[in-house]
């Protein structure tokens, strides 16, 4: 059975390969820098797939939040670590951050779920 984050995961991979195939420079240019950003450096990858969750909590962008915690679930978080960001989020944006919040949980269940049933 499909649910939303299944669909979302297709959708996404569909439009990033029809915007790639575009071919234009600054566009592939900033889908190699967003990228490149989340690689090892001075913080590791995993922590800053962490800091991309909470930043698009805060900026309120619910596909970012369903790819950051795809990537922070494959990177090893555990739930109550998520907590302690999904907190950190709300309480640097504030109350309107609270239906992500919810779209968050929601996503994380189904992260769960998926994991759970294979």
């Amino acid at each position: 059975m499909t649910n939303r984050l299944d669909s979302f995961e297709v959708y996404r991979q569909k439009m990033n390969e029809r915007i790639l195939s575009i071919n234009h420079l600054g566009i592939k240019r900033f889908f190699n820098l967003d990228t490149t950003a989340y690689q090892d450096g001075a913080l590791s990858g995993k922590t800053k797939e962490l800091l991309g969750l909470v930043a698009s909590m805060v900026l309120r962008c619910n596909d970012c939040i369903d790819y950051h915690i795809l990537q922070c679930v494959q990177a090893g978080w555990s739930d109550a670590e998520l907590y302690e960001a999904f907190n950190v989020a709300l309480i640097v944006g504030g109350s309107i951050v609270i239906p992500h919040l919810r779209h968050a949980v929601e996503t994380l269940d189904l992260c769960r779920q998926r994991a759970a049933d294979k």
